[in-house]
């Protein structure tokens, strides 16, 4: 009897346990905040519920339009913003002004598909202040809801930048100023010049100047790409006035020129057939066997 311990998990119980969602497994999916995202009215039958999707990667922004279905999600347009030097923005992909132009990108271009683009213009000129679009009197404008995936919700998040950016496209997403770039606190309410700052860079171009001042060679390596392209700080501004024009003059997408690649690169062996590992196995014991040939010669002339 000395030696036995109890089991507190028997068979029994790994019988009956259950694994979490595959998805909630790699930490990539918050199914308590999905679920309330996608769950539709039953007396809406089989309308599409749409979520205005926002993700960030190192080198890229992802903004989509996405319904649920019960056969997966349905996604009805996206944009991201390695599209943006196409409308003249080439570097700061990933900032908070190429966040803004990301949403703007797409807003116009799912109006565009819903031929709601000339009935819903949106705010052209962004000042920075909160905007909700207006029902027209024909139909109403496209809604959408904000879906931020595990981003931390704070205050001037670039998500909330993408947001501004879908808003001013003239999407309606019900959402509050409290969390875009400029809200004070102690206030209670969105500081427009410091929100438009941030929309049209202000905040990149500030920091370039300080640099350039106090710390030239960190200058140099932080904003090399800036340097490159001839991009000044004080021609910041005006280069986002002229993406958000270029946007919406043409929302549609481009198909890629790239060509695709003549030979793709393996990054495994190339499987063999039976006969070639034949052909291989004899030819090493070929090899072994000559080796050890040799070796017996050596001995025999000793």
């Amino acid at each position: 009897m000395g030696g036995f311990v109890k089991t507190h998990k028997t068979n029994a119980y790994f019988k009956r346990f259950q694994v979490k969602f595959k998805r909630r497994r790699a930490g990539k999916t918050d199914y308590r905040a999905r679920i309330r995202l996608i769950n539709q009215d039953k007396n809406k039958y089989n309308t599409p519920k749409y979520r205005f999707v926002v993700r960030f990667t190192n080198k890229d922004i992802t903004a989509q339009i996405i319904s649920a279905s019960i056969a997966g999600d349905m996604v009805l347009a996206s944009a991201y913003s390695h599209e943006l030097p196409r409308y003249g923005l080439e570097v700061g992909l990933t900032n908070y002004a190429a966040a803004y132009c990301t949403g703007l990108l797409l807003a116009r271009r799912v109006l565009k598909i819903r031929g709601l683009d000339k009935e819903y213009e949106g705010n052209v000129e962004a000042t920075g202040e909160d905007f909700s679009v207006e029902p027209a009197d024909e139909r109403r404008p496209f809604r959408a809801l904000l879906d931020v995936g595990l981003i931390r919700t704070t205050t001037g998040n670039r998500v909330f930048g993408a947001l501004k950016g879908a808003l001013d496209g003239g999407l309606d997403i019900p959402h509050s100023e409290k969390r875009f770039a400029g809200f004070k606190k102690d206030d209670k309410q969105l500081d427009a010049d410091t929100h438009r700052r941030y929309i049209y860079g202000g905040h990149v171009a500030d920091y370039m100047k300080n640099l350039a001042e106090e710390e030239p060679e960190k200058y140099q390596s932080h904003f090399s790409a800036y340097i490159k392209k001839g991009v000044e700080a004080e021609e910041i501004e005006a280069l986002y006035k002229k993406v958000h024009a270029a946007i919406r003059a043409d929302p549609s997408v481009v198909k890629s020129t790239k060509q695709p690649p003549k030979e793709h690169k393996r990054y495994n062996p190339k499987k063999l057939t039976y006969e070639q590992r034949k052909a291989s196995l004899i030819e090493r014991l070929n090899q072994l066997n000559s080796s050890g040939g040799a070796d017996d010669d050596d001995e025999d002339d000793e």
